[in-house]
């Protein structure tokens, strides 16, 4: 009964090791689910027959997304910890250099906030890089494709599904310290 109580305490590692392999683990099990969303999306006039094999930009997208808001939990020397060992083991999990990573990181933030300007809302941001890194335009019908736009509707079902892929730090703080 008392141990209900007690919150384990984890190292930095420890929270980089779980936030990689959560997210990991989400997408490998859900991105199948998520390219049949798509690809039968009414919106779209033709499917955009994303295979269900290709997650990497979804991963990508969530991955960016998700530290974004690491950035918002921690204190900021915590968060530049826990970030530089999630790029650490990130790079060595894409077989890239470091430098490298970050830059791929970066690129992705700099992206979602220009598909995504004005707005600041994160989540809205990346259901749209997710439209335009699988180039979901090519199959909307004439009127949004000539506004070089996502069509709102899917957008709208996209923010649902990309909500599901955001860490949940209160529940992570409810059963851990740091």
């Amino acid at each position: 009964m008392f141990r209900t109580l007690i919150k384990k305490k984890l190292s930095d590692n420890q929270v980089a090791n779980i936030f990689i392999n959560a997210i990991f683990d989400s997408v490998d099990k859900g991105f199948q689910e998520i390219a049949s969303l798509i690809n039968e999306d009414p919106v779209f006039v033709s499917s955009p027959s994303i295979e269900e094999t290709a997650s990497g930009e979804f991963g990508m997208v969530i991955i960016v997304g998700n530290l974004s808001f690491l950035e918002s939990t921690f204190d900021a020397d915590q968060a530049s910890r826990v970030e530089s060992l999630i790029f650490k083991k990130l790079a060595q999990i894409y077989d890239m250099g470091e430098e490298d990573f970050i830059k791929l990181i970066r690129g992705y933030q700099k992206f979602i906030s220009r598909v995504n300007h004005p707005s600041k809302n994160w989540i809205y941001g990346m259901s749209k890089a997710i439209f335009h890194k699988y180039k979901l335009n090519d199959f909307q019908d004439e009127y949004f494709k000539r506004m070089r736009a996502p069509n709102p509707l899917f957008l709208k079902r996209m923010d649902e599904v990309v909500a599901n892929y955001i860490w949940n730090w209160d529940a992570f703080f409810k059963k851990y310290r740091l």
